[in-house]
């Protein structure tokens, strides 16, 4: 079955499609502009898929952390599309997504939470599932988390805005980094194919937003009460 993923947490707009030959998959710089080239580029990407959003069967979206508009975006987008269509939709964490895409077994996340905090989390691949080594979490980049072991493969935004401090506080732990790496959503898509398959996708309205600064993870429609 056809389905859409679609991420705007970060600077960037990622967008992908299951389709019967596999995953195709487009990302945009996007600066401020995710909610004006959003709908746009997902009409050229069906189109390029020769589908309609008619076919579209369910609908995974970056959940957090990231920018908190970057967020209100791809779930208000997420919620208006699959309300039209009556589908599921299934939250994702940005921070795995993004450790799926390093092709490493063992990644340490980091990605620029401004304000000199990062948001971090690492992850290990046992038996090609990924395991929480250490939750999501807002830290200062002088004294995140470490984790067990070595030879721990460094990916995100915040080892280019924090990477000597980093490297320092993860030593011999830290066998690299990609500095360069974001959230894509093809491995949104790939984390979510499963579950959304089984039919574990939610309602739109049910979808939820982790915001780590606040400590809080609100579903979208009680996050716009506030």
């Amino acid at each position: 079955m056809p389905y859409l993923a679609l991420d705007t947490s970060t600077e960037y707009l990622s967008l992908a499609i299951s389709t019967a030959e596999g995953i195709v998959a487009r990302d945009w710089p996007a600066g401020q502009k995710h909610a004006e080239m959003i709908l746009p580029a997902l009409a050229s990407l069906l189109e390029e898929c020769q589908l309609s959003m008619e076919d579209i069967e369910g609908i995974a979206f970056g959940n957090g952390p990231g920018s908190f508009t970057g967020l209100r975006i791809a779930a208000g987008i997420t919620q208006g599309l699959a309300f039209a269509r009556d589908v599921p939709v299934l939250g994702v964490s940005t921070l795995a997504a993004l450790a799926e895409g390093c092709h490493a077994d063992q990644v340490y996340v980091c990605l620029d939470a401004r304000m000199n905090q990062v948001y971090c989390a690492a992850y290990r691949k046992e038996a090609d599932v990924w395991q929480t080594m250490i939750e999501p979490c807002l830290s200062d980049p002088d004294s995140i988390p470490l984790p067990d072991g070595s030879n721990w493969l460094g990916a995100g935004s915040g080892f280019a805005a924090y990477g000597e401090t980093l490297r320092q506080r993860l030593g011999a732990q830290l066998n690299g980094a990609n500095a360069e790496r974001f959230p894509h959503a093809k491995d949104i898509l790939k984390l979510a194919l499963a579950d959304l398959a089984a039919g574990k996708g939610l309602a739109a309205q049910d979808a939820e937003l982790v915001y780590l600064r606040n400590k809080v993870a609100l579903k979208t429609h009680e996050r716009i009460k506030k």
